[in-house]
């Protein structure tokens, strides 16, 4: 068990049966009252990200995840299935579970799949990607005092604001934390 206080970004913790990871933290404090703790959680069971708060003195139980590196293989209409490279058992997220990952997912890719009493809980990607462009208009450079760009459209169907140069059947790396450009390959 460890305290509300002792939350942090990345922490995850159990409460009534769920699973929830701490995407932010902030502790208030007023003058003559107790701290209160408010944090920012996903559920990781259902992907839902909501806001707890806690008052200074209660305690929630942590846990630790497993880790397994492991490669992303196909997907249906529900779930996405990985194999983990030791093992080689297929284990398999909830599209909700993946979804704000799905625009850089392509077959092969490596992964690291957290899971909690064997139960695969949640995917690690790479910080960035190299993908495609499969849609580009012509970028023409024009009267500009700043750096101009243009929406492109890479293999996975994520469309990114590109520098002009950048055209159909270029790859560009494309950091996953923010959906940004970050140079042509």
């Amino acid at each position: 068990m460890i305290e509300a206080n002792d939350l942090r970004k990345g922490t995850t913790f159990t409460q009534d049966n769920d699973l929830f990871k701490v995407l932010d933290y902030s502790h208030n404090k007023t003058a003559r009252g107790s701290a209160t703790i408010r944090v920012k959680v996903q559920n990781l069971r259902s992907g839902a990200i909501f806001e707890k708060t806690f008052n200074g003195g209660e305690r929630v139980q942590d846990i630790s995840l497993d880790h397994s590196q492991a490669q992303f293989l196909y997907s249906d209409d529900h779930f996405y299935y990985f194999m983990d490279t030791q093992t080689y058992e297929q284990p398999a997220l909830s599209k909700e579970a993946v979804d704000h990952l799905i625009p850089y997912l392509t077959e092969n890719m490596e992964v690291k799949i957290s899971s909690y009493q064997s139960e695969p809980i949640e995917i690690e990607i790479p910080l960035t990607v190299e993908l495609e462009v499969v849609d580009a208009e012509p970028g023409f450079a024009g009267d500009t005092a700043q750096g101009a760009t243009k929406p492109v459209t890479v293999s996975t169907g994520l469309v990114v604001q590109t520098p002009l140069f950048v055209n159909i059947g270029d790859t560009i790396r494309i950091d996953t934390r923010t959906g940004e450009y970050i140079t042509r390959v």
